[in-house]
């Protein structure tokens, strides 16, 4: 393990361990803050129940579904608003207002018209990932050089030539810097649309934690949250790095 991991590992311990001697001398208040041994039993606990994979598995449906139609509309939107100004006169208003407004809110909208199922969860996800996908592809076709173009056209390429060659190489590099962000949109769309209105997934178990004021069970979801959308960080990092290494070498 390298020195900058051991000092973070090290200083996560030192936190834990700090927090759980002020949970025991009673300078903080369990009810309110549980110490890690606590929230360690309840991740437990919640592991040991079969019916909380249905729950995780509902959650991570939601979340992929959801960043995989997500980037797939943004990048269409984005790449025809780039290059058709009637569509980008039509689309960049919009997108601009969803992107001015926490789009989080969006979700009661979307329990109204798809219900508490899985449709509501994906909507929200598609949405928070489809915007910046939008403005990424829009960015990567204005980052290309006009010179690249030029030499295709010389060389005899259509428009199609142009989008595979010059275009789609772009907008790919700009995709995939983005693709750690969408990730955790997605995941932010799939578990406050479950908090918002679910009978199932993460976002259902913290919202019914929340409300039984179970405070150990609400920080582990949290908890296995974050550890989730990391881990996909770390994936999605590696596949950029993959995918692009063409920029580098």
């Amino acid at each position: 393990m390298r020195g900058p991991a051991l000092r973070r590992l090290l200083a996560g311990f030192l936190l834990m361990a700090l927090w759980e001697v002020a949970v025991a001398r009673g300078w903080l208040d369990p009810f309110y803050l549980p110490p890690p041994s606590r929230i360690a039993v309840t991740l437990g606990e919640l592991f040991a129940r079969p019916v909380f994979y249905e729950h995780l598995l509902a959650t991570f449906t939601a979340a992929i579904a959801g960043l995989g139609l997500g980037l797939l509309i943004g990048a269409v939107l984005g790449l025809l608003a780039a290059l058709v100004r009637p569509v980008a006169e039509l689309l960049e208003p919009v997108m601009v207002l969803l992107n001015a407004i926490p789009r989080v809110i969006l979700a009661p909208l979307f329990v109204i018209w798809f219900g508490i199922g899985l449709g509501s969860k994906v909507a929200l996800a598609v949405v928070l990932v489809a915007v910046l996908v939008f403005f990424a592809v829009h960015a990567g076709v204005r980052d290309v050089d006009p010179r690249l173009v030029e030499r295709v056209v010389t060389l005899g390429g259509g428009r199609w030539a142009v989008v595979r060659e010059v275009y789609l190489p772009s907008v790919t590099a700009w995709v995939m810097g983005n693709l750690r962000v969408a990730v955790g949109f997605a995941f932010t769309g799939a578990v406050v649309g479950e908090f918002v209105a679910s009978s199932r997934g993460l976002g259902y178990l913290l919202s019914f934690a929340q409300s039984t004021y179970n405070a150990a069970q609400v920080v582990a979801l949290v908890l296995l949250v974050a550890a989730v959308v990391l881990l996909l960080f770390a994936l999605a990092g590696a596949l950029e790095r993959r995918l692009l290494r063409w920029r580098h070498g």
